[in-house]
């Protein structure tokens, strides 16, 4: 992750070398100068032609500008170089702010998903200021070289590639260099295991998510402590209710003593002998008696 971090932030160096000498083309007068040198005095010595002015050196060291306000006057590779340059350095300004929030080695600009699409991004306007950059530079050249060669132009006529356009070369090499390298850095899903989390201060929006999930696990653990607790609240006041009636039924039944709930009841008593009574007649002397015995 650290040599991703390290060519990421030399793409965005080269990314603001890009921007800076794009800016600097635009603005410059010397797209192309004049090929001829006066020797007389009076005489101009060197002519310039930029995007928005031309400009014109004596001998005499004096240096004057005129501004081109009419554009519809104005040959379509020079209306093309205005708009593209501007363009070019409005895309890699916005593609530079892109980049920086993609860069791994900062805090701001959200997850590791949200920084590769801001760094894809931010790759793909600086590519496509690069190329923007390119397009007037090339067709100035050829317009130059064209105009040099023609045996019809005079010799006081004739102009060469200035500084600025080699400034616009080198910054669209610059700008494609710079988001082809935020490009390839982002692009294609990740085969090997996962980076490890960087070292440092997290970012706010992945602290708000863990505090929230730190709350919400503490908001369950809370109600289950209470759910568990509320149960054997329960538990309990069943166990003594079941108490209270079962010494409430103790109350209720008659105590006898140990010994004779244990031993079983005692028989009924037998009934009482009944005297039979016979009839006997006087004359009866079968035992040796008679009733007269006993009158």
């Amino acid at each position: 992750m650290m040599a991703s971090a390290g060519v990421q932030i030399f793409a965005f160096i080269l990314a603001l070398l890009g921007i800076f000498g794009a800016t600097v083309a635009t603005l410059l007068p010397n797209w192309k100068v004049s090929a001829d040198m006066g020797a007389n005095i009076i005489t101009a010595i060197s002519q310039m032609q930029g995007l928005w002015m031309d400009c014109t050196w004596y001998s005499t060291g004096m240096f004057s500008c005129t501004l081109k306000y009419s554009v519809l006057s104005l040959p379509a590779y020079l209306q093309t170089a205005r708009t593209t340059m501007v363009l070019s350095c409005v895309l890699a300004a916005l593609g530079l702010c892109l980049a920086s929030l993609g860069l791994k080695c900062t805090r701001w600009g959200g997850g590791r998903r949200a920084k590769r699409r801001a760094a894809l991004a931010g790759g793909s306007c600086l590519v496509v200021a690069g190329l923007l950059c390119l397009v007037p530079a090339s067709w100035f050249i050829d317009e130059v070289i064209s105009s040099f060669l023609d045996s019809n132009v005079p010799e006081s006529s004739k102009f060469e590639p200035g500084g600025a356009v080699y400034v616009a070369f080198v910054s669209s090499g610059f700008l494609f260099l710079g988001g082809a390298v935020f490009c390839l850095s982002c692009s294609g899903k990740r085969r090997g295991p996962r980076d490890p989390p960087m070292l440092g201060p997290p970012d706010k929006l992945l602290q708000q998510q863990q505090q929230q999930q730190q709350l919400q696990q503490q908001h369950l653990q809370h109600q289950q402590q209470q759910h568990l607790q509320h149960q054997h609240l329960q538990q309990q006041q069943l166990q003594q209710q079941h108490l209270q009636q079962q010494l409430q039924q103790q109350q209720f039944q008659p105590q006898f003593p140990q010994h004779l709930l244990l031993q079983p009841p005692p028989p009924p008593p037998p009934p009482p002998p009944q005297h039979q009574y016979c009839t006997l007649s006087p004359l009866d002397n079968r035992a040796g008696y008679s009733l007269q015995d006993y009158v």
